[in-house]
């Protein structure tokens, strides 16, 4: 194998690109390469406006923003000037010689004027990220948006997908590894990353779901399998959902509270790691000796023979149990449902044993004592023929399986009562035989 010259000395380096490889030949049948192949110009572009030192590379970066910035279509040299005036003009000169030569600029010879080429276009694009302020998961937004605007502009590529893929399964592995760590710390740190990601991915849900259905419909196998990837990296993130709450709960019974102070060593730690310099905590610890506390032997026993002599509580004697006692005479209260119940049951079976088909005015059924009374009867009518109340025991299924059955009415009018003056019309109707 040939051996290369040191990175920094680029003189030295092989003139042809297939000397990098061990076989003397560029992989051209790999599409990743052949795609980079195709993009010469914007490679020779990026070269040109990175290549240097820093601050140069700063200062031409910021010089070619504020160009794609100007409205103007046509630039000429007095404008430029204007509005680089804090540049001096040596420097202004070079820069925008660089970016000729990179065919970010083209010059018009007959108007004297600047002007922006297509190629600056798609490297302002690549390059927007660079005036953009970086949040945690700027790395996947920045590419869930690059998917969802190329697939309402229609210029959606499976390379695209591919990197989504890639960084979803690194979160996924990062969320693993705080799950497996058992730190409370790292577990809300990638809680928090968590929950921000699966937000993002869950507003791109609907974008991968027309990627779906539009590479099915348009035959592209390899767009429609990295979509379907997708959809199942999505869903093992929500499923990882669940694993940091039993992580979490799992950390919150081993967190240990320090007497009865209320606090946990979840809050000692928190505070150690708010301490700058841990060492200054021990600073006068040692400014206190340690006091002794010496007692004569004579002292000791004073204090025994105090201790043996003074006043202690005389045990109680053992008494005996008491004698048994006849229990007074009682009763035993059971709940018993209110006679209105049985009484419309009763008036109910009366109709049934007289063989009664036509249907019955319900005034007789409510009707009788007091407001609530008529009120609880009311509320007992739609019990008759309750299908899921017919299975129970007792008086209510007994009212359930009466064959009979309410029908309200929608007219009012008076009636002869003593507590009810006004009450809505109904019939009781007697169930057939069949039903």
């Amino acid at each position: 194998m040939q051996n290369l010259p040191p990175e920094s000395d680029d003189s030295q380096r092989p003139d042809r690109v297939e000397d990098y490889f061990r076989d003397g030949a560029a992989p051209v049948e790999a599409l990743l390469w052949w795609q980079l192949e195709r993009q010469d110009a914007l490679q020779t572009a990026l070269r040109a406006l990175f290549q240097g030192p820093a601050g140069l590379t700063r200062l031409r970066l910021w010089v070619f923003f504020e160009l794609m910035a100007l409205r103007e279509s046509r630039l000429t040299r007095e404008a430029l000037n204007q509005a680089f005036h804090v540049l001096r003009d040596e420097v202004l000169d070079s820069v925008l010689k660089r970016l000729r030569e990179a065919e970010l600029l083209a010059w018009d010879a007959t108007g004297q004027t600047y002007a922006v080429t297509p190629l600056a276009q798609q490297v302002v694009g690549l390059l927007q990220p660079l005036t953009q302020e970086q949040a945690p998961d700027g790395d996947l937004a920045s590419l869930l948006a690059g998917v969802a605007g190329a697939h309402q502009l229609g210029t959606l590529q499976p390379a695209q997908l591919q990197h989504l893929l890639a960084q979803l399964s690194r979160l996924y592995d990062e969320f693993a590894d705080a799950i497996a760590s058992g730190s409370e710390f790292a577990l809300r740190r990638a809680r928090t990353r968590f929950e921000k990601a699966l937000t993002l991915v869950d507003r791109a849900g609907e974008a991968l779901g027309a990627i779906i259905a539009q590479a099915e419909s348009a035959g592209e196998a390899r767009l429609e399998r990295l979509a379907r990837e997708l959809g199942l990296a999505q869903a093992r993130l929500l499923a990882m959902a669940s694993q940091f709450n039993r992580a979490l709960q799992q950390a919150d019974r081993q967190r240990v509270t320090l007497g009865s102070t209320g606090i946990t060593t979840t809050d000692v730690r928190r505070w150690l790691q708010s301490q700058g310099d841990l060492a200054s905590l021990l600073q006068g610890a040692m400014l206190r000796p340690v006091h002794p506390v010496l007692v004569a032997q004579r002292d000791l026993v004073d204090t025994a023979e105090a201790e043996f002599e003074r006043d202690r509580p005389v045990v109680a004697d053992a008494q005996a149990l008491p004698q048994g006692q006849v229990a007074p005479p009682g009763e035993l209260a059971v709940l018993q449902l209110p006679p209105e119940m049985g009484q419309m049951q009763a008036l109910l079976n009366a109709w049934t044993a007289a063989g009664t088909t036509e249907p019955q005015d319900l005034r007789p059924a409510v009707l009788g004592g007091s407001y609530a009374r008529a009120a609880y009867r009311a509320q007992l009518l739609p019990l008759l023929g309750d299908p899921q109340a017919r299975h129970l025991k007792g008086a209510t299924g007994d009212m359930a399986r009466q064959p009979w059955s309410v029908r309200w009415s929608a007219e009012q009018g008076e009636v002869d009562d003593e507590f009810i003056r006004w009450m809505s019309r109904g019939v009781l109707t007697p169930e057939s035989p069949a039903s």
